[in-house]
């Protein structure tokens, strides 16, 4: 099995279907929210090389896409979805990774956050040092919240005022804010 994790480009145009589709299904499936796309919105983040492609044996693997918010100050990683046929390969722990790294490459002072349901997409999130937060650290933007509308959860989130819903909040400092966290204590070790 060849597995290739990309930068989505143009030629990626053709799995826009597939990928709504996989996104569609999963949320089926699971029963919770996870918002809907329509191929012309997933097309535009591969135009834009605001999406990551995961593709085995040359057919859709999986995928994830950037979405920034308040003027780039946020990014949100979002629409992580693997093939039900490619399970239990560690592609969505690649995607992630994947798509974590080009955030903060393409937008190094913005905060890193995503909302999900998934305990599995939440160990990954952890591990890249994402911490749970609240709903009100996120971007209030209404364009934001607005993708939360195809949710079945929608109802909770707008009766709780946006403040709680069955999703878990998460959030990573921007790569700038990492760098200035990191104290280098070698200078003061003594040799004796």
């Amino acid at each position: 099995m060849q597995i290739k994790i990309l930068v989505a480009q143009p030629e990626h145009a053709v799995f826009a279907q597939a990928i709504c589709d996989l996104i569609e299904e999963s949320a089926k499936a699971r029963g919770t929210g996870i918002a809907k796309r329509k191929p012309e919105y997933v097309v535009e983040k591969m135009l834009t090389g605001k999406a990551v492609i995961a593709l085995v044996d040359g057919e859709i693997g999986g995928f994830s896409y950037i979405e920034t918010w308040e003027h780039g100050k946020y990014v949100a990683n979002s629409g992580l979805i693997v093939n039900p046929a490619y399970r239990r390969h560690g592609l969505a722990r690649r995607i992630k990774e994947a798509i974590f790294n080009l955030s903060r490459t393409k937008y190094p002072e913005a905060r890193v956050f995503g909302i999900t349901t998934s305990l599995p997409v939440m160990k990954i999130n952890s591990d890249l040092g994402y911490r749970p937060v609240t709903f009100s650290e996120l971007t209030q933007d209404d364009a934001f919240w607005a993708g939360c509308k195809t949710c079945p959860n929608h109802d909770i989130l707008e009766r709780n005022q946006r403040r709680m819903c069955l999703c878990t909040a998460m959030m990573a400092p921007s790569a700038v804010e990492e760098k200035k966290m990191a104290v280098d204590l070698s200078d003061m070790i003594v040799e004796g």
